[in-house]
């Protein structure tokens, strides 16, 4: 049973969500049918896309909660409902026991991604991070423990800029 986890950026443009979709829905395919499981923090963007690809290929999904209030302090209101039907449909949630949403939360919630999982799914476009909590940050530690890793990054894909 694969079990994948998934990092990568909040700030994707409108464009990049189908070509993200389409190139993670590559990557799973082989496991179509199986007993995938997808480990995702359903954060905007790469999170929340790789969620929805895993359940549509038939995978469950275990989502890694940073903290309790997370969905009140930053669910923004036009990601609530996709927020919220992922959280109706995960097989899994796993809340950390932290107060506030905050450097050390999102650190903890990686370490429990990359703990938990067989590979990591990176849409990552390569450039380094600026703190351990970053894309490139939690590519480097998954580096260290040997776990395969499969950057996504399609041709056309780009970060929104504000």
């Amino acid at each position: 049973m694969p079990r994948i986890a998934v990092t990568g950026h909040m700030n994707l443009t409108p464009e990049s969500v189908s070509l993200v979709y389409q190139a993670i829905k590559s990557l799973l395919a082989p496991h179509v049918g199986g007993e995938l499981v997808g480990i995702s923090c359903i954060a905007r963007g790469a999170d929340s896309i790789f969620a929805e690809a895993v359940l549509d290929a038939g995978g469950r999904l275990e989502v890694v909660m940073p903290t309790a209030d997370y969905r009140e302090t930053k669910v923004k209101p036009d990601q609530a409902a996709q927020f919220d039907a992922l959280m109706r449909r995960a097989s899994k949630v796993h809340t950390l026991p932290f107060e506030e949403a905050g450097r050390d939360a999102y650190e903890a919630a990686n370490e429990v991604l990359l703990a938990s999982c067989d590979e990591l799914f990176a849409v990552w476009d390569g450039q380094s991070g600026v703190d351990r909590g970053s894309t490139g940050a939690v590519v480097e530690q998954a580096r260290l423990r040997g776990l395969p890793i499969h950057v996504i990054w399609p041709e056309g894909a780009a970060r929104a800029t504000s």
